[in-house]
């Protein structure tokens, strides 16, 4: 729904201001002379005034409530995607799309969450963003009466989650962008660099990320290639975790879009490289956290896709419920420089496998 922030108190203060300007130049008989040219003047400021403020009355304004599941490197290169891409398309469309009072952080909490949820509804925002699946979900239900536009942001099977009734024909007031990955193509990487890898490790949050983890399943059946899994819903359960995929000497780790192993990513990349164990991942930033490789989305440009969405819908009329979910696969490959020569991979052989290969070391957060 449009929101209009009318700005009268500008107006009435500048149409003051030309009436004060007014009286002191007809009363002060010693400029005679000049009283025309300083009354016109006035008058053309405060022609200049109530245009300004006309202008910004009639200015649309669009309150966009962002949720962010948890603070990781991943979510956080979303979020300032989302809020650049907005103001970019907020400059070209000539509307103000204001989420900096409606951007919050749920901390992985779902109480926080459903609270963020409340008060987003209780605000009337004019859409929410729910970057993650479970971020997504709660927003979801939190809208079902009210209809408030949702369009979610790295979420890796919406279909499954039970967000949307299809990715081309979503069907209510969800819809959003998808960062599902090829697990087949990740695998293959696996098995380039070694083609003798006879275990593999999985590494997941067994709540987010069930559909990847079987393709991956599937893959290693078709193989013939072991497998082990290890779960954790917190970092201290995701640590032990590693250090029993360590202790089962697997050869290569897998962990798909997952937000829980990418928070802890920074305490446990040096367990896998100091055993010579090379970490395979579904994003660039876990390979800037630690792990060994990275493929799938870059999530600057999934941000910006989702903002892009966004605008559609609010300045252009775009009905969610038709609105196909975008699901994009980049193939580029990031591989962590200081992790290969650990693990003693040359990382040369992925160039004929991807679109792209890009090359980090370990930090935080991207540039």
């Amino acid at each position: 729904m449009m929101k209009r922030k009318m700005m009268a108190a500008v107006l009435t203060m500048a149409m003051a201001a030309a009436m004060i300007g007014g009286c002191g130049n007809s009363t002060d008989t010693s400029n005679a002379g000049n009283s025309t040219n300083t009354t016109e003047s006035s008058a053309a400021a405060a022609d200049t005034a109530k245009d300004t403020a006309q202008n910004t009355a009639d200015k649309t304004v669009y309150k966009v409530g962002i949720v962010q599941y948890v603070d990781d490197a991943s979510l956080n290169q979303i979020e300032k995607a989302i809020e650049a891409e907005l103001d970019a398309k907020g400059a070209e469309l000539g509307v103000t799309f204001d989420y900096a009072d409606y951007t919050y952080n749920g901390q992985a909490d779902s109480s926080t969450l459903n609270q963020i949820a409340t008060d987003l509804v209780a605000e009337k925002v004019d859409v929410i963003i729910p970057i993650a699946t479970p971020a997504a979900m709660i927003m979801q239900n939190a809208t079902e009466d009210n209809q408030i536009p949702v369009v979610f942001s790295a979420v890796s099977d919406p279909v499954g989650a039970g967000l949307v009734a299809s990715a081309d024909a979503p069907g209510a007031n969800i819809t959003g962008t998808s960062d599902a990955i090829d697990v087949a193509q990740i695998m293959d990487f696996i098995l380039a660099a070694d083609p003798d890898a006879a275990k593999i490790g999985f590494l997941y949050d067994k709540d987010s990320s069930t559909s990847a983890i079987q393709a991956a399943k599937d893959y290693c059946d078709e193989h013939g290639i072991s497998y082990v899994e290890k779960t954790g819903t917190t970092t201290g359960e995701i640590q032990a975790a590693a250090d029993s995929l360590v202790a089962e000497k697997v050869d290569a780790i897998f962990t798909p879009q997952d937000n829980t192993v990418m928070t802890a990513e920074l305490a446990i990349f040096e367990k896998f490289a100091d055993a010579g164990i090379p970490h395979y991942t579904s994003a660039d930033s876990f390979a800037l956290n630690g792990a060994f490789l990275g493929y799938g989305v870059n999530y600057e440009t999934l941000g910006t896709k989702t903002a892009d969405m966004v605008a559609d819908i609010l300045a252009n009329g775009a009905d969610p419920a038709t609105t196909p979910v975008e699901t994009l696969d980049s193939g580029i490959v990031t591989v962590n420089t200081e992790i290969a020569e650990k693990v003693g991979i040359d990382y040369s052989i992925f160039k004929d496998m991807c679109s792209e290969l890009i090359e980090t070391v370990t930090a935080e957060e991207f540039n």
